[in-house]
């Protein structure tokens, strides 16, 4: 429970953590960035992770010259495309068995919502699933399972992934440091989240009308 209350401050307040960070490590913040966006693409045991706060703050961060926007950026992308890389070649391999073992805590109706984005939109789930928490974690997981052909999750993979860091970097580095925004960081952190998780809902909810 403490870890918990801990992950949620630390995503609602994300943008003081990260300037303690950068005060105590400097560019290791890039690293400890790097990580953590590698890890929630990356793995599917970690769809909890922040990652459009996190590369918003940072944006945001970058407007007042703590970081290089462009670093993050590279950086960043670097990260998510290798993060889904990692979780596609997890599930080509270890899909089956990992969705199978009762002590891997794998909720299976994130399986499920992910399914019903590949049904509705084919392949270019893997560039759509970048904007939506949870299902951006599961759907490289899913295609590698499914045996996705590598040319095309690879060519959405890189889209999404650039498409993805610099629509939240560059939101932060221009609205980040905006009054309202800076006096009222965390309230915008909250939606960005609840905005970011309406489709997985949506389509949870529809699923469930379809079902008998």
């Amino acid at each position: 429970m403490q870890i918990i209350r801990y992950l949620f401050d630390f995503i609602l307040h994300i943008d003081i953590h990260l300037s303690d960070l950068i005060g105590h490590y400097g560019y290791l913040v890039y690293a400890f960035m790097f990580l953590i966006i590698f890890i929630e693409t990356g793995l599917v045991v970690t769809p909890f992770l922040p990652g459009d706060s996190l590369i918003f703050a940072a944006g945001a961060l970058a407007a007042v010259g703590s970081l290089n926007p462009f670093l993050i950026f590279i950086i960043l992308a670097a990260a998510a495309v290798l993060g889904d890389t990692a979780n596609y070649w997890i599930g080509h391999f270890f899909g089956e068995k990992i969705i199978a073992n009762p002590k891997i805590p794998l909720k299976k109706e994130h399986i499920a919502q992910t399914n019903a984005f590949f049904e509705k939109h084919g392949g270019k789930t893997i560039f759509l699933a970048r904007f939506v928490p949870f299902i951006r974690t599961f759907a490289p997981f899913v295609a590698g399972i499914g045996r996705m052909h590598y040319g095309k999750f690879i060519f959405y993979n890189l889209a999404g992934g650039l498409c993805w860091v610099g629509l939240f970097t560059f939101l932060g580095y221009f609205f980040g440091n905006v009054s309202f925004v800076k006096h009222n960081f965390s309230l915008v952190i909250l939606v960005i989240i609840i905005i970011s998780v309406i489709p997985a809902i949506l389509e949870s909810v529809r699923q469930h009308r379809k079902s008998p």
